[in-house]
């Protein structure tokens, strides 16, 4: 084939006002433009100084979901779970004199810590067991481990034994305590919230007026604001826990843990990665331009182009406020990735073009590179925009901010390649040209169009087969996934997580919360009209469920619960109706016991037994339990629907008297939600794809085509999820979105130059081994380059970090075989651009 001819005259680019502005900008005044360029990059390094994370719990809630409203409501009645766990394992015997004061010492250091509401040890709780006390004696008074003269032998056996403390406050053995340290609740959010819960129910019957609207965005505003300084505050008071625990370590193994540790140390971890990774990508990236250009100005320009992308990105979204979540973590890498293949396929391009015409000046190379790459460049960005643009249909607030944070980071990366490449070359010298046609490069992709001409049809038949085993593959994806498989075992997160899982009752909040059936409500209602009260025969009279009949379903539904294996500590009026027996000599209760019991309890007490798990009336229960999250039977959704059924069929409760609630139920209907939301919107992202192939080629067939390699590609890694057990949560529920918007790259530039190859001859072979020699080049340079700077990812001690990493760079191999055998292998099968020569 005859090298193309480049036109040598020193026009512009043709094209209307516009493209003759950008001529004048990146061909005309370079320096002008690069000076530009620099403003608003130090612009985005300025601004990205209120650039922020959220891992709190709330940033990975559905918005809209019933249950977080219920949850809210529950939480505000019986008091909120969001406390941090101290476990506190002493080297020797714990019921000790000298390590219970040592213990003191720590429960009131941690007591004296600024945001602390109050931390609860077992040297707070009162002793009712050791020796036996009566209920008169506890009007007078409760012991604690504090009273002088209490019997340390006594009180260890009664924590093992006593239901409220056992596994909960000491592990069975004996050997380790928890103390639980609780944050300061926040009056302000959480009348903001309940503000904004009202005006969303009125939204769900009506349309709000503009009043409303206005108050629901500011609420939002206000809200978002809120959680953001409360988000600085909960790591700063962890910090300040944990500073205080490393003064106590000698002599004893402490752990951390709880929800507020969970999300700041989640925080920790995607910040270390986002500073570490980052560079470490990049100094990689760096390494392999190196070899695989040989020329300095192939990696300056490259990586150029990549910091100005996350420079300004980072820096929109710390002036805007727009938070990064778990789940838009990893942008900085996908917009390495986006910029780095945009910027690689120009510099193959010029090359070649260098190559054929080395008498050519730099600004005519650059010129005409930029002529022949603008329109699938463009297209790419678009599809790829598509791509991640398919995540705004979800319920998740992170997940809708990363497709639309994606989609500006893409036409951002593609409008400073655009002028950071040619802006940066027109003031050197072309040099001497570096293309190699016959390196290993060349070795690969030859190797590659071998294979699709002399085996194509074995090719294809591997191609069916592995499409056959990766659909049998996302059959088995699950959405089932635990905080603790977040982290590494040597982390102190993960080994404090599984010592509350093994030996204090369990890690994750759950809870089941049981109203009156419906004979009562009506009895309720029909009393309330005739205006008549209760009150006469005190709580046990009037309420639904403190009586001894009801009591005794409530035994029922306690051991219920408490059958299953995945659930650990289970707290409800069963455990107090077991400790009111005990002060009653362990005789059983009547009502008039009950009622005189709840009347005389000292406050204290009452706070304990009674505040958590029954509402003031008697007519409202609370069933508390902690999951045991590193349980390896554990499957999340499965036992809420189990539980959901249970309490119905099992224990013949109403439908609408029971529910299950908590922080596993809120976080599993994130998990189902995405599922769904995945794979209803996979179909219409590659409909949007292949639209988007039929306006660039202008061909049906060519677009099916198109859309067959990336389509493959993120089968085959959702596949690989499913055999391999890997779990789809939060992160990697991304990975096929991001599988579309990156293979769909170099299938548009292949599709591209095979349009242009094949009137030469019009052989669909030739054309083939000729786009092999070109734009194959360009893309296993990229796809080389992002597979091996993501695998320093695997080094990450946050697990979802090492699952992304991991599974781009599979996608990248993916994408990398299947546009180099298969897109070949379907044109020349299809013959779309005619029958050929």
């Amino acid at each position: 084939m005859e090298p193309a001819q480049l036109d040598l005259q020193s026009s512009p680019i043709p094209g209307g006002r516009l493209a003759r502005l950008y001529a004048y900008m990146v061909l005309d005044h370079p320096r002008l433009t690069l000076l530009l360029v620099g403003l608003l990059v130090l612009a985005g390094v300025w601004f990205a100084q209120g650039f922020r994370l959220d891992a709190s719990s709330d940033s990975l809630l559905l918005e809209n979901d019933e249950d977080l409203r219920f949850y809210h409501g529950i939480r505000a009645r019986y008091g909120s779970d969001d406390s941090l766990i101290v476990t506190y394992t002493p080297d020797g015997p714990l019921m000790t004199p000298e390590t219970l004061q040592r213990l003191r010492y720590l429960r009131d250091e941690l007591s004296g810590l600024e945001r602390i509401a109050g931390v609860t040890s077992l040297l707070d709780v009162p002793l009712l067991d050791s020796p036996r006390v009566s209920l008169g004696e506890v009007r007078e008074g409760v012991r604690t481990l504090e009273t002088p003269g209490v019997d340390l032998e006594l009180a260890a056996r009664e924590f093992r034994t006593n239901p409220l403390y056992a596994n909960r406050l000491m592990s069975l053995d004996g050997a380790t305590t928890a103390l639980e340290v609780r944050l300061q609740p926040d009056v302000l959010l959480e009348e903001l919230m309940r503000q904004r819960d009202e005006l969303q129910e009125i939204r769900l019957g009506r349309a709000l007026t503009r009043t409303e609207h206005a108050v629901l965005t500011a609420l939002n505003e206000r809200i978002g604001s809120r959680r953001q300084l409360l988000a600085e505050q909960q790591q700063a008071d962890v910090a300040a826990v944990r500073e205080v625990l490393d003064r106590y370590r000698d002599g004893a193994q402490i752990h951390l843990g709880g929800v507020p540790m969970i999300t700041a140390d989640m925080v920790e971890f995607i910040r270390a990665d986002l500073k570490t990774f980052g560079l470490g990508v990049a100094l990689f990236m760096v390494l392999l331009l190196g070899v695989a250009f040989k020329r300095w100005r192939w990696v300056q320009v490259p990586m150029l182009i990549c910091f100005a992308t996350v420079a300004v990105m980072t820096g929109l979204l710390g002036l805007t406020g727009w938070q990064v979540t778990v789940v838009s973590s990893n942008f900085v890498s996908l917009l390495l990735i986006i910029a780095l293949s945009l910027t690689v396929h120009l510099i193959v391009r010029h090359e070649e073009l260098h190559s054929e015409h080395p008498e050519a000046s730099q600004r005519t190379l650059v010129r005409d590179t930029l002529r022949s790459l603008a329109t699938p460049s463009l297209f790419t960005a678009l599809t790829t925009a598509v791509a991640f643009g398919s995540l705004v249909v979800s319920d998740i607030r992170p997940v809708i901010d990363f497709g639309w944070m994606m989609v500006v980071g893409v036409l951002l990366a593609f409008v400073l390649a655009f002028v950071i490449f040619p802006a940066a070359l027109v003031p050197l010298r072309p040099g001497t040209p570096v293309l190699r046609r016959h390196d290993a490069t060349a070795v690969i992709t030859r190797g590659f169009a071998r294979l699709v001409e002399r085996h194509g049809n074995i090719t294809l038949a591997a191609y069916l087969l592995i499409l056959v085993a990766s659909i049998a593959g996302i059959a088995r994806l699950t959405v089932e996934n635990s905080f603790i498989e977040y982290f590494k075992t040597s982390t102190e997160i993960h080994q404090g997580m599984a010592l509350v899982d093994r030996q204090l009752g369990g890690t994750i909040p759950l809870e089941v919360v049981v109203g009156p059936d419906q004979v009562f409500l009506d009895d309720q209602a029909a009393l309330a009209r005739e205006g008549a009260g209760g009150g006469a025969a005190g709580i046990t009279g009037d309420s639904y469920w403190f009586n001894t009949f009801e009591l005794e379903r409530v035994a029922e539904i306690h051991a219920y619960l408490a059958g299953y294996d995945s659930i650990g500590k289970v707290l409800s009026m069963a455990t107090t109706m077991e400790v009111l027996e005990m002060l009653n000599d362990d005789r059983p209760l009547d009502n008039l016991t009950l009622s005189v019991m709840h009347q005389r309890l000292p406050d204290a007490v009452r706070t304990t037994l009674f505040d958590p798990y029954m509402s003031k009336d008697g007519n409202q229960l609370r069933f508390a339990m902690r999951v045991i999250d590193s349980s390896p039977d554990l499957r999340r959704d499965r036992l809420i629907r189990q539980l959901e059924q249970g309490l119905v069929n099992d224990l013949g409760l109403e439908p609408e008297q029971a529910r299950v609630n908590g922080m596993l139920v809120l976080y599993n209907n994130v998990l189902q939600s995405l599922f769904r939301s995945q794979i209803l919107t996979l179909g219409a992202v590659f409909l949007a794809i292949f639209g988007m192939f039929l306006l660039l080629f202008r061909s049906l067939r060519l677009a099916a085509i198109g859309v067959m390699p990336t389509l493959t590609a993120a089968a085959l890694v959702l596949g690989i999820m499913g055999w391999l057990g890997i779990p789809l949560d939060i992160m990697t529920i991304t990975i096929a979105a991001i599988t579309i918007g990156i293979g769909v790259h170099d299938t548009i530039h292949y599709l591209h130059r095979f349009r242009h190859e094949f009137p030469a001859d019009h052989d669909y072979k030739a054309a083939v081994k000729r786009c092999h020699a070109s734009v194959g080049r360009a893309i296993y340079y990229t796809s080389l380059t992002v597979t091996l700077g993501f695998s320093i990812l695997a080094l990450s001690n946050f697990i979802p970090t090492i699952y992304f990493g991991l599974l781009t760079g599979l996608a990248m191999v993916a994408a990398l075989i299947a546009n180099l055998t298969l897109l070949p292998l379907l044109v020349i099968k299809l013959r779309p651009l005619g029958s050929g020569a």
